[in-house]
């Protein structure tokens, strides 16, 4: 095939692409600056859109003005460019994440009966601003016309992955420095996906025709965050993981430019269309996971 990843530079796009050309086909990633995208997707078989400005900043007005618009303007650049190509890609998919669900513990949100975020009584008004970015980046794609291109979103969890920069390697870093232990009440829970089983379901959703709309892209195990940091110091053989209470956190992500949304926020999210549709994951549970993540990085050493 000849896949094209805008926005493809980036952690999800580098293991992606990565396996794509291990495996044969035609990969094709374009930067937010390239001005060949009607080009490349013109005769594409399969479009996957990354391109959007990183969320791990902090928020200000420039800041997020600049998170919505590079989300926004990329659906809509991809979807004149496939109107415009004279052969279509068959398939269109379109990031979006998991933050679009509800802050919530009781119950986990799949994509039939999941709750949509935003009206949280016990969540921050700061947490509206995530929920407003995804609701408009979703709405620009079902807002773009292509009949002959079908269109999946990728409601994708936290992927997994032992890549430099990656988050499992930032809160690796943390156990290795004693400081992994739990964030506030460590209830909030984890949401999260092996990088082996996303490339697995982009795949999937690849090859079935039938599958379009919203996907959740997220091991069916998700887990309190006490429990996932514990997981994974056992896995790295780590003794101590210091706490961190919820005043800690606004400091120490303040100092790092980024937001406590990113870490307090209960993401319970579960794959219910691709369970539905019969797809297996090879690595349901975090603790197989974490340990199969952590003899990675002990063979890289």
């Amino acid at each position: 095939m000849k896949i094209v990843i805008p926005g493809g530079t980036g952690q999800v796009g580098t293991v992606l692409a990565r396996k794509f050309q291990a495996d044969g086909h035609d990969v094709v990633v374009l930067g937010r600056s390239s001005r060949d995208w009607p080009a490349a997707i013109d005769g594409a078989d399969v479009v996957i859109n990354l391109a959007g400005r990183s969320v791990n900043c902090r928020y200000t007005k420039k800041n997020r003005d600049e998170i919505l618009d590079s989300r926004v303007s990329s659906v809509r650049a991809v979807g004149q460019a496939i109107r415009d190509a004279k052969r279509p890609p068959a398939v269109w998919l379109q990031a979006s994440t998991a933050t679009i669900y509800a802050h919530r513990y009781d119950a986990p949100n799949d994509e039939t009966s999941g709750l949509i975020g935003g009206t949280e009584p016990d969540a921050p008004k700061s947490w509206r601003f995530s929920i407003d970015v995804v609701t408009a980046w979703e709405r620009a794609l079902d807002e773009e016309a292509t009949p002959g291109t079908r269109k999946v979103k990728l409601r994708m969890a936290m992927v997994m992955n032992p890549d430099t920069g990656s988050t499992f390697k930032t809160l690796l870093t943390l156990v290795r420095l004693g400081l992994g232990g739990r964030v506030g009440d460590g209830r909030q829970y984890i949401s999260w996906i092996h990088e082996i089983d996303l490339i697995r379901a982009i795949y999937w959703l690849i090859d079935r025709e039938h599958l379009e709309g919203a996907v959740n892209l997220a091991a069916p195990e998700p887990l309190p965050h006490k429990e996932f940091m514990a997981a994974l110091r056992q896995a790295w053989g780590a003794s101590i993981g210091l706490p961190a209470t919820k005043w800690m956190l606004e400091i120490g992500t303040a100092l790092l430019r980024t937001e406590s949304e990113l870490i307090l926020k209960s993401r319970r999210v579960v794959p219910g269309r691709l369970l539905e549709d019969g797809f297996y994951f090879q690595y349901p549970e975090w603790p197989n996971a974490v340990r199969e993540l952590c003899q990675r990085v002990r063979r890289e050493h």
